[in-house]
């Protein structure tokens, strides 16, 4: 037989077998019944093992529970310790926050339904923002974006006003700016309730300084959160869809309800209205904006004084900015139309000219500086332009070819 082949005993294998198959030597141990008497002890020795494991798990639980609880009647308040006195950077915002909190508003959005002729109408608030006392007459600042449903549906929405005091007033539009996210209202209240703000200034601010903010965050009233100025100049857009540009970027807690809510420097002083907030999901990361009180102090006046703000304005069209680099035209703007009747066209300035089939054929005046101040983008043309007042005198220096001009433009306003 092959020796790769099956051994002989193979055959009679079993596998369950376990004593045919038991190694030489191991004998099987026969089995033999306890009496019931070991049985007893048995069972009579895990009884009191188990008692004993009982005992002393009660016990270590006991000691890391401690003791079962009582009840002390002559126990008394624990001894306070000693207050230490507040820092001076703590004294600074709590004198902040005191002198600023009675200028500070919620605006609310509330819609009014009559349900039934004989009922009276149920007020509902459908969203809300921030604002800040302006002046003696009651007018409040806020943003555009916190009263624009008002303006959408007039007959059904309604503006009120709650004071720090929490005493609430209805109140009227005076004039909107959706081109810088600022809005005018008005409350009929006892002087001694209007507190004005103090208006600061914006052009002198400085990245790194204190920034204070103090609004109505998810309809927390008087909130105060503290931070810097992260940066400035940033531009952001507004509500119309226009630029706003200078505008004040700080890491202060900024969220929803704080719009329209002001922005202070560590003397109180208003420096900006909180607008907006960069966020991937829809809450704080640090990144929030305000409208500089620059602009604040030059568009509320406005609105007060006639119900509108307008945009100053060259009256102009510029080229497209990419084409102007395509045409090796390194910095500047150039006029691509002059509006008839306009500021530039009163001026003398030029545009391009186009031949029958409209491609232009002879370049316009290349706009390079403003008051000054260099124009090397169509960025830096709007934040210049945006700054300047409707019917002054503005000098604007371009090129004409190869000869350098400065002309007097009067500002329009649109």
């Amino acid at each position: 037989m092959s020796q790769h082949g099956p051994r002989d005993d193979a055959a009679s294998f079993n596998p369950y077998d376990i004593e045919t198959r038991r190694p030489r030597g191991y004998p099987v141990a026969e089995s033999a019944s306890p009496s019931p008497l070991a049985y007893s002890l048995l069972l009579l020795l895990g009884i009191l093992l188990g008692m004993v494991g009982l005992w002393i798990g009660h016990r270590i639980a006991s000691r890391w529970a401690g003791e079962p609880p009582s009840h002390d009647p002559s126990a008394q308040p624990r001894e306070p310790a000693p207050t230490t006195p507040l820092d001076a950077e703590e004294l600074e915002a709590v004198n902040l926050f005191e002198n600023a909190k009675d200028s500070v508003v919620n605006v609310d959005v509330v819609m009014i339904r009559q349900m039934r002729w004989d009922q009276p109408p149920i007020e509902t608030q459908t969203s809300g923002g921030s604002g800040f006392v302006w002046d003696k007459h009651g007018r409040i600042v806020t943003n555009f974006h916190v009263i624009a449903d008002v303006l959408r549906r007039p007959d059904l929405m309604t503006l009120r006003v709650v004071m720090a005091d929490r005493s609430a007033y209805s109140a009227t539009l005076i004039g909107a700016a959706a081109d810088h996210d600022l809005a005018v209202i008005q409350i009929s209240a006892p002087k001694d309730k209007l507190k004005p703000i103090v208006v600061g200034t914006s052009h002198d601010l400085k990245v790194g300084q204190k920034a204070y903010a103090i609004g109505n965050p998810f309809g927390l009233s008087l909130t105060m959160t503290k931070g810097m100025i992260s940066s400035l100049n940033r531009i952001i857009e507004a509500p119309s869809g226009a630029r706003i540009p200078r505008v004040i970027q700080t890491d202060a807690a900024i969220n929803p309800g704080n719009s329209g809510g002001p922005l202070l420097d560590k003397a109180g002083r208003l420096i900006g209205v909180n607008t907006s907030i960069a966020t991937p999901n829809g809450g704080n990361v640090g990144i929030g904006f305000a409208v500089p009180v620059d602009t604040v102090n030059r568009v509320v006046t406005e609105l007060i004084q006639s119900g509108r703000s307008l945009r100053p304005d060259l009256g102009i069209t510029l080229f497209d900015e990419r084409r102007l680099r395509q045409a090796r035209y390194e910095t500047g703007v150039m006029i691509e139309r002059v509006l008839p009747n306009r500021a530039a066209a009163k001026a003398g300035l030029r545009g391009m000219k186009f031949n029958a089939r409209g491609i232009p054929i002879e370049p316009g005046d290349l706009i390079i500086a403003i008051n000054g101040e260099p124009v090397n983008d169509i960025e830096d043309y709007e934040r210049i332009v945006r700054d300047l007042k409707v019917g002054e005198p503005a000098k604007v220096k371009v090129l004409r070819g190869n000869t350098e001009l400065e002309v007097t433009v009067i500002v329009d306003g649109v």
